[in-house]
């Protein structure tokens, strides 16, 4: 019975595991590092925990610990399958078989190449000089998905990304600091076609993804909308309300600037004790299906 829950057990294991983390395939060790030349498989995890005992109640905890404990561990052993064939180092053990960061990445690529991952090779991050170890840690749980080296993904995010953590404390925001979304529910990290490493196709494309009922089409269209919507949203973070780059009245006014309209900001940005300005008519701003909608007021 204790034999068949561990079965089962590890078939859960690895239907959690995400898509796109497949079986490992073979790397050339020695291309990696020519000092692997002649070095063969131990396949024995008690080995390397001999000396690295300190490493074995953290590494317990983690995914790859436990989908290789519960699931079908690769060919090449436990440690191996990311560290290299080892028999040189068990004999001398020294520096000599250690990789680089960008060397670990291909190591790890040798599952986690495909789904998303797919655009890593060309990737921002990866022309910059980030390698997987900087965002994720292997040998430890330090968050509850993905091995992140941090609890939470803004933080890791924001330890590069600076001027973002700025943004995101401003009075309008995305809520990411309250926890309800995250970075990479417009990023992707691991690179994708698109500038700032978006999700969708494009900008309009990853708003969509959440606010699909600026999408449209719509009969009355508001060309700004249909371009980007960032003309008039900063997504990270503004001072004005709902992300807007500028205060609603001067923002409508840096396009809307010929005359026929009473639209000097005199008039437009005490309209309301709220401010709304242009809006208080012109409310249908993302687009307007109404027949008498030609100038987007209802």
């Amino acid at each position: 019975m204790k034999k068949f829950l561990g079965k089962i057990f590890g078939m859960a294991i690895l239907l959690a595991i995400p898509a796109g983390v497949a079986l490992a395939k073979d790397v050339d060790w020695t291309k990696l590092n020519p000092a692997f030349q002649g070095a063969t498989y131990v396949k024995d995890s008690s080995v390397c925990f001999g000396c690295h005992e300190d490493y074995k109640q953290p590494y317990s905890q983690t995914a790859h610990a436990k989908s290789f404990q519960f699931g079908k561990a690769p060919a090449s052993g436990d440690c191996e399958s990311c560290h290299g064939p080892r028999s040189k180092h068990v004999e001398n053990p020294d520096r000599s078989l250690a990789l680089k960061p960008e060397q670990l990445t291909l190591a790890c690529m040798q599952c986690h190449e495909g789904s998303n991952r797919m655009s890593w090779n060309s990737s921002l991050h990866a022309s910059s000089g980030v390698a997987c170890t900087s965002c994720h840690t292997v040998m430890s749980k330090k968050s509850d998905k993905a091995l992140l080296s941090t609890a939470r993904q803004d933080d890791l995010c924001y330890k590069c990304h600076t001027n973002v953590r700025s943004s995101m404390n401003k009075s309008s925001h995305h809520p990411v600091r309250e926890g309800k979304v995250n970075c990479t529910g417009c990023h992707n990290p691991h690179g994708s076609v698109t500038p700032g490493m978006l999700k969708g196709g494009s900008v309009n494309e990853t708003c969509f993804g959440c606010h699909q009922e600026k999408r449209g089409p719509f009969v009355w269209q508001h060309p700004p909308v249909l371009e980007n919507c960032q003309i008039c949203h900063d997504a990270h973070g503004s001072n004005n309300r709902k992300l807007l780059t500028s205060k609603d009245a001067f923002l409508c006014l840096s396009c809307h600037t010929y005359g026929g309209h009473v639209n000097s900001q005199r008039y437009n940005r005490v309209s309301t004790p709220t401010g709304e300005g242009c809006v208080n008519c012109h409310m249908a701003i993302h687009g307007s299906n109404s027949p008498s909608g030609a100038k987007l007021t209802r």
